[in-house]
């Protein structure tokens, strides 16, 4: 009986601190979705498969030996990743990680630090929510 109600209350745990998260992504994503709205008129949403090309493809505009989103948080955004350093990197799938993209402030200082690394620029505010939105589903 003991051990029923401890699988319980982790499960309800669990479910307590992703929900605390989502009201906080979803805040994220409205910000993002607001500032794509103010600079294309054609923007219709967010969509996971475009961000899932962002996360996986290559780029030849950042630094050389950080081509991908991928060198750094693995192929699967679930697992932990590395720095070039040798630190670890929390996964970045909001599965494994409840807590990611619930912060404006951090979610701005990687996007800008990632971004410029890998696509050699600011990603915009479409690729930000695109990113967020692949990541929601993995």
């Amino acid at each position: 009986m003991k051990v029923c109600c401890l699988s319980a209350c982790l499960v309800a745990a669990a479910c307590a601190v992703a929900h605390a998260g989502s009201g906080d992504t979803q805040k994220l994503l409205d910000f993002y979705a607001n500032q794509a709205k103010a600079t294309d008129s054609a923007f219709g949403g967010f969509s996971a498969e475009r961000g899932e090309s962002l996360f996986r493809s290559n780029s030849t505009g950042g630094k050389p030996d950080t081509p991908s989103c991928t060198v750094c948080h693995t192929k699967d955004p679930r697992n932990v990743g590395q720095t070039r350093a040798g630190k670890d990197i929390d996964p970045m799938a909001v599965s494994a990680n409840p807590q990611r993209y619930t912060d404006q402030e951090k979610a701005e200082k990687w996007f800008g630090r990632n971004c410029r690394n890998v696509l050699g620029r600011e990603c915009t505010a479409r690729e930000k929510g695109d990113f967020i939105t692949f990541m929601l589903t993995q």
